[in-house]
């Protein structure tokens, strides 16, 4: 070969190589960003193959719903090792729902679905089943985030709606897997809204929303849905009267609080909440068991601080042997009767934020700020009587 034609193959190979880097530079940036469009947790919008529900029959409706988001509801089961009466171990299988909020197979559900189990699968209708496992649970709010293992393509993912712009009276629908029947809709209506459930631990989660549509066991964690296709609620309980069954009163987590809680779950693995740092049984707990009778008639008693917590940081004082600690009385409007106006409050607040604190303290009502810490220590309460 001759010098140029050397030097024309050397400037062609040049260009090719260009051309190939190129190439491959922008399908990679194509797919880290479709990677990221995908990642979008609990996407917001209506599927596109729902009809305007005004336009079509209730009947129509329910069966577009049901054809767009029931391959986005997982059935959740679970194998925990319990101990026999003779002090060994035998596994023990239990059952509930779920939504894909992600097309990276993250999955919605309630944490006493998934508490304590030792292995998790998943199905997503037919018999294929996927391991999943525990990424992170919350029990004050009863909700839990798991994720598949080996996700397949094309997950339908269930979109988040707005729990705060719902009425008594509109139509819901739910999806879950009662007694093991994959796939079952449930319609009915919101029956009533605000109501208070407790989550596992006994606290209170607000706001609960109420439907007659039936919710038997095994419909836990899956979505409670509008006629819009969108997830407004995550189903939780039901009242049954002394039956197993449904008798038409079930209540969903609202989806708001989920919006809250599932980001922490994702990064953390649980929800990091801002604590008050203090022993605080109510005015009327404290008077029956010590038999006094204190100053006011409603607040939480700071009975002992937990060193280094917002209280004690805040100058908050505890039971001494001078007398009576400071009485929590109100913050924001919210009047503390009960501890579970505390955490109303505080579900509200960020690590950090700070809240001006009316306190009864020696005579006189004062504000004082307290700056939230997160912790989750619990203090002692003192043994001395008043």
């Amino acid at each position: 070969m001759s010098a140029r034609q050397i030097l024309l193959l050397a400037f062609a190979s040049a260009l090719i190589a260009v051309g190939a880097t190129a190439l491959v530079y922008n399908f990679g940036a194509a797919l880290n960003s479709s990677a990221g469009a995908e990642n979008t947790v609990g996407e917001e919008g209506s599927p596109a193959n729902i009809s305007e529900p005004s336009l079509v029959s209730d009947e129509q409706n329910s069966i577009e719903v049901y054809k767009s988001i029931s391959p986005g509801v997982a059935f959740i089961t679970t194998t925990t090792l319990q101990q026999d009466f003779w002090g060994g171990e035998r596994e023990a299988s239990g059952n509930g729902s779920g939504s894909v909020i992600d097309a990276h197979g993250h999955i919605l559900t309630n944490y006493h679905v998934v508490q304590g189990a030792g292995k998790l699968t998943v199905s997503l209708g037919g018999e294929k089943t996927y391991s999943a496992r525990m990424v992170g649970g919350d029990p004050d709010t009863d909700l839990a985030v798991i994720k598949i293992d080996t996700p397949p393509a094309g997950l339908t993912v269930v979109p988040f709606g707005d729990s705060e712009k719902l009425a008594v009276g509109q139509k819901v629908l739910a999806i879950g897997n009662p007694f093991g029947l994959d796939r079952t809709l449930t319609t009915g209506v919101i029956s009533g809204l605000q109501r208070p459930i407790r989550g596992v631990n006994g606290r209170p989660i607000d706001a609960a929303v109420q439907t007659d549509a039936s919710i038997n066991p095994g419909n836990s964690g899956g979505p409670l849905l509008d006629k819009f296709g969108r997830m407004i609620g995550i189903n939780s309980q039901i009242l049954t009267g002394g039956s197993r069954g449904s008798v038409g009163v079930g209540f969903a987590v609202p989806v708001n609080t989920a919006k809250r809680v599932v980001p922490q779950l994702l990064q953390y693995g649980e929800v990091r909440r801002p604590k008050l740092g203090a022993s605080l049984p109510t005015v009327a707990q404290v008077e029956a068991q010590y038999e006094v009778r204190l100053p006011v008639r409603e607040g939480l008693v700071v009975m002992q601080v937990i060193p280094g917590g917002s209280a004690e940081q805040a100058g908050l004082r505890g039971v001494s042997n001078s007398g009576i600690g400071d009485i929590l009385i109100s913050a924001e409007g919210q009047k503390f009767t009960s501890l579970d106006d505390l955490y109303r409050l505080l579900d509200k607040k960020q690590i950090g934020d700070t809240v001006n604190f009316d306190i009864y303290r020696g005579g006189r009502n004062v504000s004082v700020p307290i700056r939230l810490q997160g912790t989750n220590a619990t203090a002692r309460p003192p043994r001395r009587t008043m």
